[in-house]
């Protein structure tokens, strides 16, 4: 049964369900080949995780959040990841900030040819490294867990070149920072990149 729970969960955290579709016992039974009673537990332990909602006639849904819950959790990773980035500025090594350079130089080649994909990979690495490098595994858990209680609504977040190269320039700046040592520059930097993001993860652009 925790096979089935950490299955839904990382299908929904990846936007392979959008927010607010229906979750069919008996299609979801026929998936996981199990019966609809283990199906059911599972949905009840995804509600309580958050990540699936109850609704009279409808039955289970992906959860969907308001704009103003939305609005708090993309505030709640912002700081989290600022803090990150200045540890991270303060604790990295010669080799972590080496190999962040190389990886974000290789990056400019994605947003050239318009990789969304390839970018919206590499987008996910470097904010782990980033979380990784700030050398505080408790900070850098909860970091990751905010970050992934939010990638059902980013999934549309590289659609567009202009974001693309948007990304790439914030994290120039970011980087920048990192290699410099610049503790304060790196978590300021790294708090404004998040909130810009705002604006594509509304509950309007992803509940469709």
């Amino acid at each position: 049964m925790d096979d089935i729970v950490g299955q839904l969960a990382d299908a929904i955290v990846a936007g392979q369900f959008r927010p607010g579709e229906k979750l069919d016992e008996l299609t979801l039974a026929n998936r996981f080949f199990v019966s609809r009673t283990p199906i059911r537990e599972a949905l009840s332990q995804l509600a309580a995780m958050g990540l699936v909602s109850r609704r009279p006639n409808r039955g289970a849904v992906v959860a969907e959040l308001s704009e103003e819950h939305l609005a708090n959790l993309i505030e709640v990773m912002a700081e989290l990841e600022a803090v990150c980035a200045r540890l991270a500025a303060e604790r990295m090594s010669g080799p972590d900030r080496r190999s962040m350079e190389v990886d974000h130089l290789a990056a400019a080649e994605m947003v050239r040819l318009g990789r969304t994909d390839a970018y919206a990979a590499y987008d996910t690495l470097f904010h782990a490294r980033v979380q990784a490098a700030a050398r505080n595994p408790q900070l850098s858990e909860m970091a990751a867990l905010s970050r992934s209680r939010l990638t059902p609504f980013r999934t549309d977040l590289f659609a567009y070149p202009a974001r693309l190269a948007r990304s790439y320039e914030e994290h120039e700046m970011i980087v920048t920072a990192l290699l410099r040592a610049d503790g304060a520059r790196a978590e300021a930097l790294m708090r404004r990149h998040i909130l810009s993001s705002k604006e594509q993860m509304t509950p309007i652009s992803v509940a469709r």
